[in-house]
Parts: structure tokens; sequence; C-alpha cells
């Protein structure tokens, strides 16, 4: 008699594991899709955050800067400031002197690793108006001094 009644006990429970497999099924299919779909949503989301921290550094570097004192609109283009360095025939050590900057300062502006602050474009602006003769002459007063 035990032997029937452990049988049956097996039996129900084995039934009871197939109904339950059965009646689960759909939920794991579905919790396994809603994991998938939130994976696919983060791996988005994060395409867009770098996009967008993308699109904002290269609006900050296109950005004007106002001088404080004159009030104008003083722009700033790294090839333009590398252009003119060359033009002038100037190492980066000597814009520097010229800029009351360091040479690693020049260097970074003309990469495009960081932007002159506002005293720093007036100068710019100045420099652009100086010749070839005028820049030397300006280097050998500060060499002098």
């Amino acid at each position: 008699m035990t032997n029937i009644a452990s049988a049956l006990k097996s039996e129900i429970s084995r039934l009871a594991r197939k109904e339950l497999r059965t009646e689960t099924e759909a939920s794991r299919k579905a919790i396994s899709a809603f994991r998938h779909h939130i994976a696919e949503m983060k791996r988005r989301l994060q395409a867009l955050e770098r996009e967008m921290a993308k699109l904002h550094r290269g609006t900050a570097k296109t950005r004007t800067a106002a001088a404080p004192e004159s009030g104008a609109n003083l722009r700033f283009r790294a090839a333009g400031f590398a252009k003119h360095r060359q033009r002038l025939g100037l190492s980066a050590k000597d814009m520097g002197l010229l800029l009351n900057a360091s040479s690693l300062s020049v260097y970074k502006w003309e990469h495009g690793q960081a932007r002159p602050r506002a005293n720093h474009l007036e100068a710019i602006a100045a420099l652009r108006k100086m010749g070839k003769r005028e820049a030397r002459e300006r280097l050998e007063q500060l060499g002098a001094a």
C-alpha cells in the first residue's frame, strides 16, 4: 500500500510541475523579451548621451567670447591661430612670449585642446594686426627686458 501511495504522490507532483511549467512558460518568455528590450534601451541611451556630450563639446568650442572692456566679440579658431603663427614665422615659445602665455598653452590652443581666456583673446586680436617685422621687433624688446 505504501508503494501505491508513494507512486500516486510522485505522479501528482510530476503533473503539477508539468502544469506549472506550461503556465509559467509565457511569463518566462515575456520576462526574457523585456530584459532584452531594457538592455537595448540602455545601449541607445548611452549612445545618445555620448552624442549629446560630443555636441555639447562642439558648441562650447565654437562659442565666441566677449572681451570685458571692449564689449566686442572676439572669435578664435585653432586652425587660423596656428596658420597665423606660421605666417609670422614664430615658434610656439615666441608666440607665448608675445601673448604672455606659455608655449604649452599655445600648443594646446592650436590643437583645440584648450581655449584662450578673454585677456589672451585680446592679445591674439592685437597680434593678428601685426606683421612679421613688428612681431620680431616686439620679441626683441621683450627679450631685452
